[in-house]
């Protein structure tokens, strides 16, 4: 996982409610465990018509949006099955963090275990930054805030353990081996008492 502290990019808004795991990813795309190449499947049936044609009008596919790092979706997003290739799917098409008002707990698990941030700000912000498509937002994960260009902010809240690991760029397994100095320290101590 890479490092995250900030993020300045533009902000896609998806301002549908209940975007489900199988939006995100349909099931036709679970057979692999690599975390890459999943960006095709993305989005897929609201992307492409039944005969695989793009639909034009998906906010992801205009010119406006390709570079986009930014989702700003609509309430319960990520909610429904446990889909670790949800956050895979939305990482390798480029996006590092989604805004909704909120955020299905085992996506947001999923999400923060990938290096992908969820953020949770209040329905009012989150009708206000919809309310400005291809923004530009600047995301500080240790001061917890989203900044817009004239400078207004939104505080979010984040587990502290989440943060350092984002911050490390490390996942649960990173961080612990990262300690094993001081495991072995400890082990050393409690097998010589």
């Amino acid at each position: 996982m890479e490092k995250f502290t900030r993020l300045s990019a533009v902000a896609a808004p998806l301002p549908m409610v209940n975007v489900d795991t199988d939006m995100i990813i349909p099931k036709q795309f679970l057979k692999t465990i690599k975390r890459t190449g999943l960006a095709k499947g993305l989005f897929y049936d609201l992307r492409f018509d039944e005969a695989g044609k793009p639909k034009p009008d998906f906010v992801l596919d205009q010119p406006a949006y390709k570079n986009a790092k930014i989702l700003i979706a609509g309430r319960n997003f990520g909610c429904g099955s446990s889909r670790e290739h949800a956050p895979w799917a939305l990482l390798d098409a480029g996006i590092r963090a989604v805004i909704s008002s909120e955020i299905a707990d085992i996506f947001r698990g999923n999400a923060l275990k990938n290096g992908l941030l969820p953020i949770v700000l209040s329905p009012d912000a989150v009708a206000s930054l919809l309310s400005l498509p291809g923004i530009e937002l600047r995301i500080d994960i240790a001061r917890g805030e989203v900044r817009l260009p004239d400078g207004e902010t939104h505080r979010f809240e984040l587990d502290p353990f989440a943060r350092t690991c984002l911050l490390e760029g490390v996942d649960q397994l990173g961080y612990l081996l990262n300690q094993s100095a001081a495991i072995q320290r400890y082990e050393e101590q409690r097998h010589a008492c």
